[in-house]
Protein backbone atom coordinates (compact mmCIF):
# COMPACT_ATOMS: atom_id res chain seq x y z
CA UNK A 1 0.00 0.00 0.00
CA UNK A 2 1.24 3.51 -0.82
CA UNK A 3 1.67 6.44 1.53
CA UNK A 4 -1.53 7.91 0.03
CA UNK A 5 -3.31 4.66 0.86
CA UNK A 6 -2.21 4.86 4.49
CA UNK A 7 -3.20 8.53 4.65
CA UNK A 8 -6.66 7.71 3.26
CA UNK A 9 -7.11 4.86 5.70
CA UNK A 10 -6.06 7.03 8.65
CA UNK A 11 -8.41 9.84 7.62
CA UNK A 12 -11.30 7.44 6.97
CA UNK A 13 -10.93 5.69 10.32
CA UNK A 14 -10.53 8.92 12.28
CA UNK A 15 -13.43 10.74 10.66
CA UNK A 16 -15.55 7.58 10.64
CA UNK A 17 -15.21 7.02 14.38
CA UNK A 18 -15.85 10.69 15.17
CA UNK A 19 -18.94 10.95 12.96
CA UNK A 20 -20.41 7.59 14.01
CA UNK A 21 -19.93 8.48 17.68
CA UNK A 22 -21.50 11.89 17.13
CA UNK A 23 -24.51 10.36 15.36
CA UNK A 24 -24.88 7.70 18.03
CA UNK A 25 -24.85 10.41 20.70
CA UNK A 26 -27.56 12.39 18.92
CA UNK A 27 -29.78 9.32 18.71
CA UNK A 28 -29.02 7.32 21.87
CA UNK A 29 -26.77 9.50 24.05
CA UNK A 30 -27.80 10.69 27.53
CA UNK A 31 -30.69 12.85 26.25
CA UNK A 32 -31.46 10.68 23.22
CA UNK A 33 -33.37 12.11 20.29
CA UNK A 34 -35.58 14.18 22.59
CA UNK A 35 -32.58 15.86 24.27
CA UNK A 36 -31.00 16.54 20.89
CA UNK A 37 -34.33 17.93 19.66
CA UNK A 38 -34.58 20.29 22.66
CA UNK A 39 -31.06 21.51 21.99
CA UNK A 40 -31.75 21.92 18.26
CA UNK A 41 -34.93 23.88 19.06
CA UNK A 42 -32.83 26.15 21.25
CA UNK A 43 -30.51 26.99 18.36
CA UNK A 44 -33.43 27.60 15.99
CA UNK A 45 -33.67 24.39 13.93
CA UNK A 46 -37.30 23.67 13.02
CA UNK A 47 -38.85 21.11 13.21
CA UNK A 48 -36.35 20.21 15.91
CA UNK A 49 -37.19 16.52 16.30
CA UNK A 50 -36.93 15.88 12.55
CA UNK A 51 -33.56 17.66 12.47
CA UNK A 52 -32.37 15.61 15.45
CA UNK A 53 -33.30 12.30 13.82
CA UNK A 54 -31.93 13.22 10.39
CA UNK A 55 -28.72 14.61 11.88
CA UNK A 56 -28.15 11.51 13.99
CA UNK A 57 -28.88 9.08 11.16
CA UNK A 58 -26.79 11.07 8.65
CA UNK A 59 -23.79 11.31 10.98
CA UNK A 60 -24.03 7.63 11.94
CA UNK A 61 -24.38 6.48 8.31
CA UNK A 62 -21.56 8.74 7.09
CA UNK A 63 -19.32 7.57 9.92
CA UNK A 64 -19.96 3.90 9.21
CA UNK A 65 -19.54 4.50 5.48
CA UNK A 66 -16.19 6.17 6.09
CA UNK A 67 -15.04 3.37 8.38
CA UNK A 68 -15.44 0.81 5.61
CA UNK A 69 -14.78 3.19 2.71
CA UNK A 70 -18.14 2.91 0.98
CA UNK A 71 -19.25 5.71 -1.40
CA UNK A 72 -16.67 7.91 0.28
CA UNK A 73 -17.49 11.16 -1.58
CA UNK A 74 -21.12 11.00 -0.39
CA UNK A 75 -19.93 10.39 3.17
CA UNK A 76 -17.60 13.36 2.80
CA UNK A 77 -20.50 15.51 1.58
CA UNK A 78 -22.41 14.55 4.74
CA UNK A 79 -19.46 15.50 6.98
CA UNK A 80 -19.05 18.83 5.18
CA UNK A 81 -22.79 19.46 5.40
CA UNK A 82 -23.24 18.76 9.12
CA UNK A 83 -20.01 20.63 9.90
CA UNK A 84 -21.27 23.64 7.94
CA UNK A 85 -24.62 23.59 9.73
CA UNK A 86 -22.92 23.30 13.12
CA UNK A 87 -20.46 26.03 12.21
CA UNK A 88 -23.19 28.46 11.15
CA UNK A 89 -25.80 27.72 13.82
CA UNK A 90 -23.59 27.30 16.89
CA UNK A 91 -19.89 27.99 16.50
CA UNK A 92 -19.52 30.97 14.13
CA UNK A 93 -20.60 33.57 16.68
CA UNK A 94 -17.92 32.39 19.13
CA UNK A 95 -14.96 33.03 16.83
CA UNK A 96 -12.28 30.60 15.73
CA UNK A 97 -10.97 28.75 18.78
CA UNK A 98 -12.69 25.57 19.97
CA UNK A 99 -11.94 26.32 23.63
CA UNK A 100 -14.33 29.27 23.23
CA UNK A 101 -16.86 27.02 21.40
CA UNK A 102 -15.62 28.44 18.08
CA UNK A 103 -15.66 26.85 14.64
CA UNK A 104 -12.07 25.49 14.67
CA UNK A 105 -13.20 21.87 15.26
CA UNK A 106 -15.96 21.71 12.64
CA UNK A 107 -13.77 23.47 10.09
CA UNK A 108 -11.02 20.90 10.71
CA UNK A 109 -13.48 18.01 10.28
CA UNK A 110 -14.83 19.46 7.03
CA UNK A 111 -11.41 20.14 5.52
CA UNK A 112 -10.03 16.74 6.58
CA UNK A 113 -13.05 15.17 4.89
CA UNK A 114 -12.41 17.12 1.68
CA UNK A 115 -8.75 16.03 1.79
CA UNK A 116 -9.97 12.43 2.05
CA UNK A 117 -12.24 12.87 -0.96
CA UNK A 118 -9.31 14.29 -2.94
CA UNK A 119 -7.07 11.37 -1.92
CA UNK A 120 -9.71 8.71 -2.51
CA UNK A 121 -10.82 5.94 -0.21
CA UNK A 122 -7.73 3.80 -0.79
CA UNK A 123 -7.19 0.12 -1.49
CA UNK A 124 -8.48 -1.07 1.90
CA UNK A 125 -12.03 0.04 1.19
CA UNK A 126 -15.33 -1.27 -0.07
CA UNK A 127 -15.07 1.31 -2.88
CA UNK A 128 -11.89 -0.42 -4.07
CA UNK A 129 -13.37 -3.93 -3.79
CA UNK A 130 -16.46 -2.84 -5.77
CA UNK A 131 -14.21 -1.04 -8.26
CA UNK A 132 -15.89 2.30 -7.58
CA UNK A 133 -13.43 4.82 -8.90
CA UNK A 134 -13.83 8.37 -7.70
CA UNK A 135 -11.40 10.85 -9.22
CA UNK A 136 -10.08 13.91 -7.40
CA UNK A 137 -12.93 15.89 -8.99
CA UNK A 138 -15.20 14.12 -6.54
CA UNK A 139 -13.41 15.96 -3.71
CA UNK A 140 -14.57 19.34 -4.93
CA UNK A 141 -17.96 17.94 -5.81
CA UNK A 142 -18.37 16.44 -2.34
CA UNK A 143 -17.45 19.74 -0.71
CA UNK A 144 -19.85 21.65 -2.93
CA UNK A 145 -22.66 19.14 -2.35
CA UNK A 146 -22.15 19.36 1.42
CA UNK A 147 -22.19 23.17 1.45
CA UNK A 148 -25.23 23.33 -0.86
CA UNK A 149 -27.07 20.77 1.26
CA UNK A 150 -26.27 22.73 4.41
CA UNK A 151 -27.43 25.94 2.76
CA UNK A 152 -30.71 24.36 1.72
CA UNK A 153 -31.28 22.96 5.21
CA UNK A 154 -30.51 26.31 6.84
CA UNK A 155 -32.76 28.18 4.41
CA UNK A 156 -35.63 25.76 4.97
CA UNK A 157 -35.38 25.05 8.68
CA UNK A 158 -33.21 27.46 10.64
CA UNK A 159 -35.09 30.19 12.42
CA UNK A 160 -32.81 31.67 15.06
CA UNK A 161 -34.63 33.79 17.57
CA UNK A 162 -33.54 37.25 18.56
CA UNK A 163 -31.35 37.37 21.67
CA UNK A 164 -33.45 37.77 24.79
CA UNK A 165 -32.90 40.60 27.20
CA UNK A 166 -31.97 39.36 30.69
CA UNK A 167 -34.82 39.65 33.17
CA UNK A 168 -34.41 42.21 35.95
CA UNK A 169 -32.42 40.67 38.76
CA UNK A 170 -31.20 37.91 36.47
CA UNK A 171 -28.25 39.70 34.87
CA UNK A 172 -25.41 37.40 33.93
CA UNK A 173 -27.50 34.21 33.80
CA UNK A 174 -26.52 31.83 31.04
CA UNK A 175 -28.30 29.00 29.29
CA UNK A 176 -26.95 25.48 29.52
CA UNK A 177 -26.49 23.68 26.19
CA UNK A 178 -27.73 20.14 25.75
CA UNK A 179 -26.57 17.80 23.07
CA UNK A 180 -23.63 18.32 20.79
Amino acid sequence: MTVDGYASLLLRLTLGVIMAAHGYNHLWGPGGVEGTARWFAGIGLRPARAHAVVSGVLELAAGLGLLVGFVTPLCVAAVVGVSTVAGVTVHRKHGFFVFKDGYEYVLTLALAAVALALLGSGTLSVDHVLRLRFTAWWGGGAALLGVLGAGALLAAGWRPSAPEEPAAGNVGATAVQEGE
